[in-house]
């Protein structure tokens, strides 16, 4: 996704009003006689530490005061700590260090969870144009109307959709007329208004197309509704502003709960403009945080932002920026990834033999970003999709690497949906850490395998081949592109099974431990925080999640069903379902 985070963020601008009461916690460890200390034993179930290359289980974990203390056998934890400590049984459910998604915008997971919920099947009922207009009808609410003064939703996705079509004004103004609608596709890089919300927005006939961006016309030139990347991206601001300090309450918590209700203790904030910087900070200043969020900050306004105090190894009140955020080409299922192949079937209004395009045309201009990272040792991550993205990437980094000393930096490519094997080797011989999107062997596998052949489909998010390559990985949700749901990313993970129930790559496949080192130890390590996190180890936070079955115990198939039951963060319980 492009630049929807920032606009998407503008909730910034009155969340510093927000009422600070926060939601009281699951349940917090009191701190009673006969001892002072916040300690925790926790037992009885499957303590997967995560630390090793093959699954190591203990029988016990001992938390104080955020900290594990302890691992090992239960007899030996009871001897030690039973009186001194609350003695939690786990009762046969199982437990892993608290989950670290390795890309996503957490910022954005608000308007998702506050909109209309207009993603397809299984994550909504989205599956035609009738049903979306239903779900927009019945989320026209004066209460709904009331948060931003507009019906929004995002997720909305052609290519499941049974018309495989756009919807267009005139499906949504059988919503309404009355008032305004903006819907995002589930790429982020288009969005579909009715007629009211083209008049509010003074897009018409005369109105030309930005560089960069589309009206999509009907009738010789008028708007049909539909806008594409910087002709709809600069406008979701407006439908998705909150206004008032009630609303924006409402947004921030809303999302703040959907992330623990799914695992995280380490949310990633992966495109942080001063809009979206604004809501993060603002949330650790008023102590809103209940996780730890790491930011990335967009390479437009890193000169303002890496000179703040958020710049920084540790945290303030759980939030840090950690790096800089390259954006180098856009979506694959939206198709506008930047390819060296024609895509095969072209987006409406594209003539034949088109390969997306580039979000950085020179390279001269990315290489002096590369020389800005590496001069300033800024850790540097770095969208790109499509293979000839990809290639910019190589060839502006390589030159860059060549004028400083090799050392840690943990440069990260986000997403490389299509990426080659040969290029695989290329960020092996760059140390470029490559954090995969295996979520879309699920959701657009069956699409892929039709606008770039079944041959190349097969072969997206290539976790295995990067792993046998050597690469470090990591693997994400991206949400809200998709729900941030982790445990369903792993399930993915390891079926690669597409909507239609076909297998996307099977020699792609990760095991079940594997896809949980992706969201637990080495996302750990791609932030730099692998002396903190990601294992339950002695030394470590005490950031665990707790779930319903064990996914080394269950059939594969069963994994993305997995529930998570509590998410625990230094030893405090956050979220219990």
């Amino acid at each position: 996704m492009k630049n929807l985070y920032a606009y998407l963020l503008l909730v910034t601008c009155v969340f510093t009003s927000c009422n600070s009461d926060s939601k009281k916690t699951a349940k917090e460890t009191p701190k009673a006689e006969p001892y002072r200390l916040q300690q925790t034993v926790y037992f009885g179930g499957d303590i997967i530490t995560m630390a090793g290359s093959s699954p190591e289980y203990v029988e016990a974990v001992v938390q104080r005061e955020g900290q594990i203390i302890y691992t090992g056998s239960k007899a030996e934890a009871i001897k030690r700590f039973e009186g001194k400590a609350d003695m939690v049984d786990l009762q046969g459910k199982t437990m892993l260090p608290g989950f670290i998604d390795g890309h996503a915008h957490f910022g954005n997971f608000s308007s998702q969870a506050v909109g209309a919920q207009i993603l397809p099947p299984p994550d909504a009922g989205a599956n035609n144009i009738p049903a979306l207009i239903e779900i927009l009808k019945a989320w026209n609410t004066p209460e709904n109307r009331a948060l931003t003064g507009w019906i929004f939703g995002a997720g909305f996705d052609d290519s499941v959709m049974e018309e495989k079509r756009f919807p267009t004004k005139h499906d949504l103004d059988k919503v309404t007329t009355e008032y305004p609608i903006m819907i995002i596709h589930i790429s982020g890089h288009f969005a579909v208004l009715n007629s009211k919300g083209l008049e509010m927005l003074n897009i018409t006939s005369e109105t030309k197309n930005p560089e960069g961006g589309l009206i999509r016309r009907e009738n010789g030139n008028e708007p049909n509704g539909v806008l594409e990347e910087l002709a709809a991206i600069p406008y979701y601001g407006k439908a998705l502003t909150p206004k008032s300090k009630e609303a924006a309450e409402r947004f921030f918590n809303a999302g703040q709960d959907m992330a623990l209700s799914y695992g995280y203790t380490t949310a990633h904030e992966g495109r942080a403009f001063l809009e979206n910087h604004g809501f993060l900070s603002d949330a650790a200043t008023a102590n809103k945080l209940k996780l730890d969020v790491v930011s990335y900050v967009d390479y437009m306004v890193v000169d303002t932002l890496m000179n703040t105090k958020w710049y920084s190894k540790n945290y303030t009140n759980r939030y840090r920026i950690a790096g800089m955020k390259i954006t180098l080409d856009g979506s694959p299922q939206g198709r506008t990834a930047w390819r060296t192949l024609p895509y095969l079937i072209p987006p409406d209004g594209a003539e034949e033999g088109y390969l997306g395009y580039p979000a950085i045309p020179k390279d001269s201009d990315v290489e002096a970003l590369y020389h800005k990272a590496f001069k300033n040792d800024w850790q540097v991550i770095t969208h790109a999709n499509g293979d000839a993205a990809m290639d910019q990437m190589i060839r502006t980094m390589g030159k860059v690497s060549e004028n400083y000393d090799k050392k840690d930096r943990r440069n990260v490519l986000i997403h490389g949906q299509y990426v080659r094997e040969d290029q695989l080797d290329d960020f092996k011989e760059l140390d470029v850490i490559a954090s995969l999107f295996p979520l879309h062997t699920f959701y657009w596998g069956d699409w892929h395998s039709q606008i770039i052949g079944k041959e190349l489909g097969n072969k997206i998010s290539p976790t295995r081949t990067a792993l046998d390559r050597g690469l470090r990985i990591t693997v994400h949700t991206d949400a809200p592109v998709a729900l941030p749901n982790l445990m369903r990313m792993v399930g993915i993970t390891v079926e690669r099974k597409s909507r239609s129930g076909k297998v996307i790559g099977e020699g792609e496949k990760l095991t079940p431990y594997e896809a949980l080192k992706g969201i637990t130890d080495w996302s750990a390590f791609q932030h730099f925080e692998d002396d903190k996190k990601g294992t339950i180890s002695k030394g470590k936070l005490a950031d665990f999640v707790i779930l319903d079955k064990n996914p080394l115990k269950v059939p594969e198939s069963e994994i993305k069903e997995i529930v998570v039951l509590e998410t625990i963060k230094e030893g405090i319980s956050i979220y219990k379902k």
